[in-house]
């Protein structure tokens, strides 16, 4: 069985609709998908619907952008009620940061000589739920400023670079109260990618598994494989469900196709479980895996 428990669409900075991730998943020959865009659920509709149509497993979830200790940290949260009223407060103040964020970064790419403006971003963007950096570089792509994401955020767009506008995230262990209360289940996406283990180190990842931490994705394509060996023995030691994805952004993200890394069987059943176990003491109509 091949599972993917990680992948966006164009309901945040994905460039495939929700239909269409999913029959892109079945073409990869995945059994399972997560959907899990950015601070939102508006896509698991059309998703489900079209899972359904081709045989194609479907863990519904979301990517929560958080903080913890002073440093942004993404929750992956799986299978919450996204009607409970904290959760719902909490991820609108968050997709309102993200867009209230990108006009500080077009003042200052304006700064450096570049002819981008909001409205341009909005426009292609699109009818997403939540605009933001991956947006403004799209932009920086069409004006021939970059040659793509990935050139845009090294340039302007990370923390450091010239065009870098801080936001307002979650608290994570607010948040990780808030999905267990909504009968879902959180795991650390990506806790190592891009920086060292910093306070995801082992004592960290312990202190959040005690605030309800369920998991941690392990095989990413940000992470090396001595990071992947040392995320793999302290998720061992600590009982954790350790998973693995793609990250998929459709066109936007090269070197992350759908099935790049995948989710051991056994792991994903220990995810429903506590997911399933989550959802019973919530009293929550949160929802199940949706199974082909």
């Amino acid at each position: 069985m091949r599972i993917d428990l990680h992948a966006h669409t164009s309901a945040s900075d994905g460039t495939d609709t929700p239909a269409a991730l999913v029959r892109a998943a079945a073409q990869a020959g995945l059994d399972v998908l997560a959907i899990t865009d950015h601070d939102t659920s508006v896509g698991w509709a059309s998703a489900a619907e079209t899972a359904a149509e081709v045989g194609v497993g479907l863990v519904r979830g979301m990517e929560i952008s958080t903080r913890f200790r002073g440093r942004g940290v993404h929750l992956l949260a799986y299978l919450p009620d996204p009607t409970h009223p904290g959760l719902a407060a909490e991820l609108t103040a968050v997709l309102e940061g993200r867009d209230a964020r990108v006009p500080g970064m077009v003042e200052r790419l304006r700064a450096l000589d570049i002819d981008i403006t909001v409205e341009q971003v909005r426009r292609v963007a699109g009818p997403t739920a939540a605009v933001g950096r991956p947006h403004v570089a799209d932009e920086l792509v069409r004006l021939g400023v970059v040659v793509d994401r990935a050139e845009a955020f090294d340039r302007f767009l990370s923390p450091g670079r010239p065009a870098y506008h801080n936001r307002s995230a979650a608290d994570l262990e607010t948040m990780l109260a808030l999905v267990t209360a909504a009968g879902g289940v959180g795991v650390v996406a990506h806790p190592w990618g891009r920086h060292d283990p910093g306070v995801l180190d082992a004592d960290g990842l312990a202190h959040l598994q005690s605030r309800g931490l369920v998991g941690i994705e392990v095989d990413h394509q940000d992470h090396d494989p001595a990071s992947r060996a040392a995320l793999r023995r302290i998720g061992t030691e600590l009982g954790l469900v350790m998973t693995g994805s793609s990250d998929y952004h459709g066109t936007g993200k090269v070197d992350h196709d759908l099935g790049c890394n995948t989710t051991p069987p056994d792991q994903l059943e220990r995810l429903l479980a506590a997911a399933a176990d989550a959802a019973a003491a919530s009293g929550r109509p949160a929802p199940a895996m949706l199974w082909p």
